[in-house]
């Protein structure tokens, strides 16, 4: 069987269809599909006893970044549920039906009204920032589908969906980390560095990633001396920064950190060594997270500093058959020919917890049921431990990060090293923090 692929890499489609109990993927209108040799499915897609898995991430768009490991990924964990599961007291098959979000709010609660309503999942995952999570979730807890999302900000992902200290989603819940983590971790290294002042310049755009940070950075660094400069938010997508670069520099602003697009913040920092703006330590959130960030930004990249919940050097191991976070790395740069990225190991989990809540309940396709597994769910897996009962709001799990910079890399472009285990000291670092600039 042949898979046409798209530009990003992903195959587009193509349904696998079996011989006995196992895992297929299925991509459905120009999304992600995979085919391989041997591969056990489960028979039609219209078999009742089939588990299908929903899966929506920005494969394409400016967000594309986050999901550049999602093919190898869905692969693995194909492979590892090719022998089906056993729930409800059967012996069940597993599907996976991926869709790609575009990065953008709409395509992303399009595609899962499609997977809720036409393809009939039991769950739906969603990976990465609000611009897919939030409205994946909206669409999920509007149907009453269970629902997990990562790589999103908590703020962003429960206030930013309209709820309030103390009320809950039924159906939908989230692990990744907040502000507290951010700020804790950010003015730690700020106040490593040895700044002659505390004034940070502040980066955030008008969308409501960066309106979670902007709620809740400043209140973190004003008890602890630092000064915000925060130029107002912007439109993504905007070419010049003059005018922000400009703020900063009058203010002598010696930190930064942002939250921009992943194709801004390249248009932002290359006019900031154009206009003379280098700040000693820069800190950033939702980019730099990945090499192809890394690669395109160049010398530019050397000690940029941002927040790593999974690599290599964490010490965590697979549900699914023991493997660790250093050989699923290892594998992804085997079988691609890439550097690992952060996403292998929170999309990985994704398919852990709903592996997990959908075996636990005694009948997988009572959504209600699932939903319950996932609300009080507690794993030790490839993100560690999450615990989804213990908050801060109900159905969110909580990773601890640690810092990490970029350097000149020995096998590839550029390394992330880890600096700073300060708030996570279970992951050990590989290198000592040092100034951007």
């Amino acid at each position: 069987m042949t898979a046409s692929v798209t530009p990003g890499g992903l195959p587009r489609r193509s349904v696998l269809k079996a011989i006995g109990a196992g895992a297929a993927v299925t991509g459905g209108a120009g999304l992600l599909a995979a085919c391989s040799k041997g591969l056990k499915g489960t028979g039609s897609t219209g078999d009742s006893g089939t588990l299908k898995i929903g899966y929506v991430s920005p494969q394409t768009g400016p967000l594309a970044s986050f999901a550049a490991s999602d093919n190898f990924v869905i692969k693995q964990v194909t492979d590892a549920l090719s022998k089906g599961i056993t729930a409800g007291g059967k012996h069940r098959g597993v599907q996976i039906v991926v869709k790609d979000s575009q990065s953008t709010t709409t395509r992303a609660a399009d595609v899962t009204k499609e997977l809720i309503l036409t393809d009939k999942v039991d769950i739906v995952l969603a990976s990465a920032t609000p611009d897919t999570a939030n409205p994946v979730a909206d669409q999920c807890e509007a149907n009453g589908v269970p629902n997990v999302s990562t790589i999103v900000p908590w703020e962003a992902w429960f206030f930013g969906r309209g709820k309030k200290e103390g009320e809950s989603f039924k159906y939908t819940t989230m692990f990744f980390f907040g502000m507290k983590e951010f700020t804790d971790l950010f003015t730690h290294m700020w106040g490593s560095i040895g700044a002659t002042n505390k004034t940070v310049a502040c980066l955030w755009p008008n969308d409501t990633d960066a309106n979670a940070f902007r709620s809740g950075f400043p209140p973190a660094m004003g008890p602890k001396g630092y000064k915000v400069i925060d130029p107002g938010g912007y439109q993504d997508e905007i070419s010049d920064f003059s005018s922000q670069i400009s703020r900063f520099k009058a203010a002598d602003a010696e930190l930064f950190t942002c939250t921009p697009l992943p194709p801004d913040f390249q248009t932002f920092w290359k006019q900031a060594a154009q206009q003379g703006y280098r700040p000693k330590l820069a800190t950033v959130a939702k980019v730099m997270l990945f090499p192809s960030e890394a690669d395109s930004l160049g010398q530019l990249t050397n000690n940029i500093a941002t927040d790593v919940w999974w690599s290599p050097s964490h010490p965590y191991k697979s549900t699914f058959d023991g493997k660790t976070a250093q050989q699923l790395a290892d594998d992804f740069a085997t079988q691609t020919g890439k550097q690992w990225s952060q996403a292998l190991g929170s999309v990985y989990s994704l398919f852990e917890i709903a592996a997990k809540a959908l075996s636990g309940a005694s009948d997988p396709k009572d959504r209600d049921e699932v939903a319950h597994q996932l609300q009080t769910m507690k794993i030790e897996g490839m993100s560690g431990q999450l615990d989804f009962t213990a908050g801060p709001q109900p159905g969110i799990a909580i990773q601890t990060p640690v810092g990490g910079q970029w350097r000149k890399g020995k096998k590839f472009p550029w390394d992330m090293y880890l600096v700073d285990n300060t708030f996570n000291p279970d992951v050990a670092t590989t290198g000592d923090l040092q100034p951007t600039s």
